[in-house]
């Protein structure tokens, strides 16, 4: 894969989290916000992590860009046969991480009274599906450079 198409790809693999625990928004329940307005204070699995509203939106901001961006390059090199179509076989699983890194951020980031059970629903079943899904692009990324080394040398 040529260099211009690798970057593309590390763009749109560190953008696609940023953006879904975006479009997720805050999972933080009702009666814990009730709470939290009351003065309680909320328990968190994780701290949510801030750069400040301008931050955060200028954040959201660059990797919407870069998602698109990159997606559609990605799309255009395959359809004009710069890219082998045979490497979204790989990507995809990849992309599919993205978003479940970005659903599971959201969800152990969520302001909870007591134990955030979520939090530990993601760890025990995201976990494990998070690791099929990158051995799935790695088996996938080895036979196409296999393939590849196979047909050049």
């Amino acid at each position: 894969m040529r260099r211009g198409l690798a970057v593309l790809v590390v763009a749109l693999l560190l953008s696609t989290p940023v953006v879904t625990a975006w479009l997720v928004g805050d999972l933080t329940g009702e009666a814990a916000r009730r709470l939290a307005a009351e003065g309680e204070s909320l328990d968190y699995a994780v701290e949510p992590v801030s750069l400040g509203a301008t931050g955060d939106r200028v954040l959201v901001v660059v990797a919407s860009a870069l998602l698109l961006a990159s997606l559609a390059l990605l799309i255009r090199a395959t359809v004009t046969r710069k890219l082998d179509p045979r490497v979204w076989s790989a990507l995809v699983p990849l992309l599919v991480a993205g978003v479940l890194i970005g659903l599971a951020w959201r969800i152990v980031t969520a302001g909870a009274i007591g134990a955030n059970i979520g939090a530990g629903l993601v760890v025990l079943g995201g976990g494990p599906v998070l690791l099929i899904l990158l051995g799935v692009a790695a088996v996938q990324a080895a036979r196409l450079r296999r393939e590849h080394r196979r047909r050049v040398g």
